[in-house]
């Protein structure tokens, strides 16, 4: 099998490319078995702390199901997709570096990521309606945009620029192209300079409180960070490193 998902790592920090530019990196059966493959062991690897993903090539991040392979196999109902957060559990932080289009299940990988940044030449879109597809994935997105412009991409199924991306707070940070996984990396050990479990609790805390109601996700969050992080190692160790003066040792416990 063709390697149409790069796995390189760099520091603690892992870049997950969808390599078929060829294809505007389409999303083949070969693309979701091997995605689930690199997610799985991005969880599993405790050496790493952070994840980036992005598409080879200058053109398109995704250009979402390959749709030449669908219609040879005669796909009607979409086929599995590893979609952190609803059929795969990543625990660790996870960046979407757009580099091109992001159109249908494309938008869904920019999506899917806890973090966007977007080259300025990206574009967005959710262009289902104009194949008669569907996109019930698009439902955390009304916890993400306001849902009159959920609606209008979803019926319209036109495109937005990376700069709308960023005004309607889909997308965190607009680079130039060049900078584009310069700046990813640089976003990533923000992060990583962080303490692990800290970092973790944040990403929990913030998509199960989504499903609560303000009193119940308050209530989980105080339990959350008192059995994860306040009783760590993490938590003395941050505190004797700003007496000390010196940067923490973060063992992740």
């Amino acid at each position: 099998m063709a390697n149409e998902v790069l796995y390189e790592t760099q520091e603690s920090i892992v870049v997950i490319t969808i390599n078929r530019p060829e294809r505007r990196n389409a999303i083949s059966m070969a693309v979701r078995e091997q995605l689930h493959n690199a997610f799985l062991r991005f969880e599993s690897d405790p050496a790493l702390r952070v994840a980036i993903l992005t598409g080879a090539g200058d053109q398109a991040f995704c250009a979402g199901m390959d749709l030449k392979e669908a219609a040879d196999l005669k796909m009607q109902v979409t086929p599995y997709m590893p979609t952190l957060g609803e059929n795969l559990r990543v625990t660790k932080p996870v960046i979407a570096a757009v580099n091109g289009h992001a159109y249908a299940g494309g938008w869904l990988m920019a999506q899917m990521c806890d973090l966007c940044i977007a080259a300025d030449t990206a574009r967005f879109g959710i262009t289902e309606a104009k194949l008669g597809r569907g996109f019930p994935w698009a439902v955390p997105l009304l916890h993400m945009i306001p849902q009159r412009v959920v609606l209008e991409l979803l019926m319209t199924a036109g495109s937005i620029s990376a700069q709308r991306g960023y005004e309607i707070g889909f997308v965190n940070r607009v680079v130039s192209a060049k900078e584009l996984m310069p700046r990813a990396m640089d976003f990533a050990r923000e992060i990583t300079a962080n303490a692990p479990l800290t970092v973790a609790a944040a990403k929990e805390m913030v998509y199960l409180g989504t499903d609560m109601s303000r009193t119940a996700a308050l209530k989980y969050a105080r339990q959350l960070f008192d059995d994860k992080v306040y009783r760590s190692e993490d938590a003395l160790e941050g505190p004797r490193a700003f007496k000390e003066k010196r940067k923490p040792t973060w063992k992740g416990r």
